[in-house]
């Protein structure tokens, strides 16, 4: 099993023990750290990374071009898409269904996929491609993963500030290859000098470097 495939277990693992974290219950109705989300919500979309491996391993890989992994973000509907673009609406609505059997019900369901991905990474072979069903890309097993990192990097601490709780105990080379990614795809849209400057010499920073 390649390194990927282990800090994506060992990350939903984190996950897992976030979404079971009795200081999420009182915050659970309530407005989240990001915008037009509940905590629920953003406990199911959280979830949905984990829920969304097993959906890919499940398609049948189909034909086709295989994207590398900022190629695939480049071609991304919701980044840069306002908040009410059907693309957002969508996933906070995925969320709030995931989460609508309460946080104790959620977290069972991701401590369970968790178990099965236990068994089913390590036998894919390395050169497995996959299908992105709401996207119709295709990406190499390894890195459709490191997109789910992503996902569950970021929205870790956006939960943990939500409620709020201490944020999860985290891989470190899980985080170091999400920051990898997000400094590629901050310099594919500013430009490496932008990044350059925000990083390292910030009176010089032109604003923000958003990646995603």
């Amino acid at each position: 099993m390649g390194d990927v495939r282990g800090l994506a277990l060992a990350t939903a693992d984190a996950i897992h023990a976030l979404l079971r974290d009795p200081g999420l219950a009182p915050a659970w109705d309530g407005a989240s750290a990001l915008p037009r989300f509940l905590v629920r919500g953003l406990a199911g979309h959280l979830g949905a990374q984990v829920f969304n491996i097993e959906r890919v391993l499940a398609e049948p890989p189909g034909a086709g071009e295989v994207l590398a992994v900022e190629t695939h973000y480049a071609r991304a509907a919701w980044i840069g898409a306002d908040l009410d673009d059907p693309v957002n609406v969508s996933v906070r609505d995925e969320g709030e269904r995931l989460a609508a059997g309460g946080q104790a019900a959620l977290a069972a369901d991701v401590g369970a996929a968790v178990q099965r991905l236990r068994a089913a990474l390590p036998a894919e072979p390395d050169d497995r491609v996959v299908l992105i069903p709401w996207s119709g890309r295709r990406l190499r097993l390894d890195d459709f993963l490191v997109t789910r990192l992503l996902e569950m990097v970021v929205h870790a601490d956006d939960l943990a500030a939500s409620a709020p709780v201490a944020a999860p105990e985290l891989p470190g080379a899980a985080t170091d290859l999400v920051l990898g990614l997000l400094t590629r795809l901050a310099a594919r849209r500013h430009g490496h000098a932008a990044v350059l400057r925000a990083l390292a010499r910030p009176e010089r920073a032109a604003g923000p470097i958003t990646a995603i």
